[in-house]
């Protein structure tokens, strides 16, 4: 964890700070290499536990996620100061959520929301990279992972309609 201490950023935080426990995605974004990844991986818990809840229940707490992410990351960002951390991995617990809305509770659609969020956050593209470049703020850190989730979401209920 050499990579950690030398990060004065993360100095700042603690996981004993409800805040930033979350922001860090309970954790995982602490990992020292692909912590967006490690962000997502993180998500699937969060989502098997939603999931049985109905779609409704689901819906409803996915769009607490989102707006409570935006004081989440923001509180985080600016208790780091630093501008979206790649540490901050919230926004990617919202966005798996969202890629994985009405999904069938079969691994190989989880898996490939998984595969199909990661794509779109690391590819970023447009308006997701202009999204990330230009908006500030805790909304900022949120919105380009809620679009490429958007984005995942609709290919995979495509994938699903084609071959599901």
């Amino acid at each position: 964890m050499k990579w950690l201490a030398q990060d004065p950023a993360l100095k700042k935080l603690s996981l004993k700070n409800p805040i930033h426990f979350l922001a860090l995605g309970f954790g995982s974004g602490l990992a020292a290499k692909a912590p967006g990844t490690f962000g997502t991986l993180a998500a699937l818990p969060v989502f098997l536990l939603l999931a049985p809840l109905g779609l409704p229940a689901y819906l409803a707490i996915t769009l607490v996620v989102i707006v409570a992410g935006v004081f989440i990351c923001h509180r985080a960002a600016h208790d780091m100061g630093v501008h979206d951390h790649g540490a901050i991995v919230w926004d990617e617990v919202a966005g798996l959520l969202i890629t994985l809305i009405a999904v069938p509770m079969q691994w190989q659609w989880i898996a490939l929301g998984f595969v199909l969020f990661r794509l779109f956050d690391i590819i970023k593209p447009w308006p997701i990279r202009w999204l990330d470049a230009k908006v500030d703020g805790g909304f900022g850190i949120m919105i380009d992972d809620v679009v490429a989730g958007v984005f995942a979401l609709l290919s995979l209920q495509l994938c699903l309609y084609w071959f599901g």
